[in-house]
C-alpha cells in the first residue's frame, strides 16, 4: 500500500445570468407610515444571501440605515415579475433592479421633504443615519420617520419605486451567428491538494486554495462562507453522491437518492481563499456575486489531482473508490505524474493573476 500526493488545477470564467429576453427582474419599494422601507421582490432566497444583498443595496441607493430596510421574496403572485433564482443572476439582476427601485422612491422622499421644509427638493440631501438635511444648513433637517408620516397623513403622497433591469439586445453577426449573451463574467483558480490510497482507492481532500474576482464583494463576510459552502458542494459531487453501490460491500453507502453520502465535518479540508475584486461596471455598485461558480472549478481540479496522484483519468463522476482501483489496474499499477512543487520555493502556493479582459492565470511549477 502506498498512499500518494497529487496536485489539480483548474480556473473558470463564469457568465452571469443569461439574456433570455433581456433576463428581466423587477422590484417595489414603498415606505411605511413609521418611516421604513419595505423592498418586495419575486426572487427567491435559496440561503445564497439574496434578502441580505439586497437589502444592503436599497439601503444604500435610499441613503438609510440599513436597519430601516424589510425585503419581501414571498412568490410570484405577491411580488413583481423575475426570471427566477438560477445562472448566478441574483445580485446582478435583482440588485439593479432594487437601486432603480429605491432612487425613485427617495426622489419622492426628497419631494415631500422639501414640501415640509419650504425648499427645493434638489437641496436636500440624505445623512444615511434617518434624517433629511439641507445643504449647507445641517440644522435645517427633518428626520425620515416624520417625512414619511407628513407625506401618507398630510401631504397624500405615496413614496414607493418601481425598477426593472433589463440585459441589453445583443446583435447576433448574420454569417457566424455570434452574439454576447451575457454583461459581464466572474472568473475563479483553484488548486486543490490530495492524497490517494493505491490498494483501496479512496482520496482524501488535505487543502483547497482559490482565487475568486466577484466584482466587488457587497458583504465579504457572506461572499466567503458561500464560496467554502459552494467548494464542499463542489467536492461533494466529485467524490460522493452517488446511487450506486460502493467499494467493497452494497451495505456500506446508500442505494437511493434520500439515503447518499455526502462530506461530513470529519471530511473538511482546509480552505483558503482570496477574494479579489474588480467592479463591473453594470453591476450594484460593482457586484457580480460568486453564485455557482463556487462549485464548478472543483470538479476539474479534483479529477486533475487524482490523475497527478496514480495517473488514472477519471471522466465520470462521482470519482468513487472502485472507478480509482479499476484506473489503476487498468494501467498496470499507479503511475504518479510527479508531484508538481512552487517556484519560488516558499511554504506557502504563488499565485499571480492579471485581470484584464480576460483572466490570467500564471502558476509556475517545477516538475
Amino acid at each position: 500500500m502506498t498512499i500518494h500526493k497529487g496536485r489539480g488545477f483548474a480556473c473558470i470564467n463564469y457568465p452571469i445570468g443569461m439574456n433570455l429576453g433581456g433576463d428581466p427582474s423587477q422590484a417595489l419599494v414603498h415606505a411605511t407610515p413609521d418611516g421604513k422601507f419595505m423592498v418586495t421582490l419575486s426572487s427567491i432566497d435559496l440561503g445564497q444571501g439574496m434578502k441580505s444583498v439586497t437589502r444592503q443595496i436599497a439601503a444604500e441607493a435610499l441613503g438609510v440605515p440599513i436597519s430601516d430596510v424589510y425585503v419581501d421574496t414571498a412568490d410570484s403572485d405577491t411580488g413583481p415579475h423575475c426570471m427566477g433564482s438560477f445562472a448566478s443572476r441574483g445580485t446582478h439582476r435583482v440588485g439593479n433592479a432594487v437601486i432603480r427601485a429605491a432612487t425613485e422612491a427617495r426622489s419622492q422622499l426628497l419631494e415631500a421633504a422639501a414640501e415640509e421644509l419650504e425648499v427645493d427638493a434638489g437641496d436636500l440631501q440624505l445623512d444615511g443615519r434617518g434624517n433629511i438635511h439641507v445643504k449647507g444648513a445641517p440644522h435645517k433637517s427633518i428626520s425620515v420617520a416624520d417625512t414619511s408620516i407628513a407625506a401618507q397623513f398630510r401631504q397624500g403622497r405615496t413614496l414607493a419605486g418601481r425598477g426593472i433591469f433589463l440585459v441589453p439586445p445583443s446583435n447576433a453577426d448574420s454569417e457566424t451567428g455570434e452574439m454576447s449573451p451575457v454583461t459581464c463574467f466572474a472568473h475563479a483558480a483553484l488548486v486543490v491538494d490530495l492524497e490517494v490510497d493505491d490498494e483501496t482507492g479512496e482520496v482524501t481532500v488535505l487543502e483547497i486554495n482559490s482565487a475568486y474576482e466577484v466584482g466587488r464583494a457587497l458583504n465579504p463576510k457572506l461572499v466567503e462562507q458561500q464560496l467554502v459552502g459552494g467548494a464542499w458542494m463542489g467536492l461533494s459531487h466529485a467524490l460522493y453522491e452517488t446511487t450506486e453501490p460502493r467499494y467493497p460491500e452494497r451495505e456500506h453507502l446508500p442505494i437511493d437518492f434520500n439515503s447518499y453520502v455526502m462530506p461530513g465535518p470529519g471530511d473538511i479540508a482546509q480552505h483558503n481563499i482570496a477574494i479579489l475584486e474588480r467592479p463591473a461596471e453594470d453591476a450594484p455598485y460593482g457586484g457580480k456575486g460568486p453564485g455557482e461558480m463556487c462549485a464548478n472549478p472543483v470538479l476539474p481540479a479534483v479529477a486533475n489531482a487524482v490523475f497527478n496522484a496514480v495517473g488514472v483519468r477519471c471522466d465520470t463522476l462521482p470519482i468513487t473508490p472502485e472507478r480509482v482501483l479499476r484506473g489503476i489496474r487498468e494501467n498496470g499499477g499507479a503511475r504518479p505524474q510527479g508531484r508538481p512543487r512552487w517556484q519560488p520555493a516558499s511554504s506557502r502556493p504563488q499565485l499571480s493573476i492579471n485581470l484584464g479582459c480576460k483572466l490570467k492565470c500564471l502558476f509556475v511549477l517545477r516538475l
